[in-house]
């Protein structure tokens, strides 16, 4: 499971023309999952980006969580995150995760960042065509793979 993790002032999710989902202060979490996912991943991965320190204290130095500044997460579904570019010009996704096993990974994870975080997760739509905005605060941009913990 890949994540982009971007602590952002704000940000949005736009389909069709409507504002699906909007945040002020939090993470938007761009979201890769590959077929080899499982709930071990998920729970890694929310409890890694509940905890992590990337807000600024009153010295401008990254000591806060998100729970310290009372933000929210943004969680879109992003299956190019596992592109594979190494042979051609076309990237092949063939690791990304088919839609029946990603949807409920994907649905998990955002259940579980709440229940880790207790903080407010919304969300883009799985398999949609998305206008995604951000202000990215930093700007701050972390990609994190649970495949690669150490």
């Amino acid at each position: 499971m890949r994540v982009v993790a971007q602590r952002v002032s704000r940000a949005s999710v736009t389909i069709n023309g409507r504002v699906k989902s909007s945040i002020g202060k939090g993470m938007l979490l761009l979201l890769g999952i590959e077929e080899a996912d499982n709930e071990e991943d998920v729970e890694w991965l929310c409890t890694k980006l509940t905890k992590m320190r990337i807000f600024a204290d009153e010295n401008d130095a990254m000591n806060l969580d998100i729970n310290q500044i009372e933000g929210s997460f943004l969680v879109v579904s992003q299956f190019t995150l596992h592109a594979l570019t190494k042979k051609g010009n076309r990237p092949s996704f063939i690791r990304a995760a088919r839609p029946e096993q990603a949807i409920p990974l994907y649905e998990h994870f955002v259940r579980r960042l709440h229940e880790v975080s207790g903080r407010e997760v919304l969300t883009g739509e799985f398999g949609a065509m998305m206008d995604v905005e951000l202000i990215n605060d930093g700007p701050v941009t972390i990609l994190m793979d649970s495949k690669h913990r150490e």
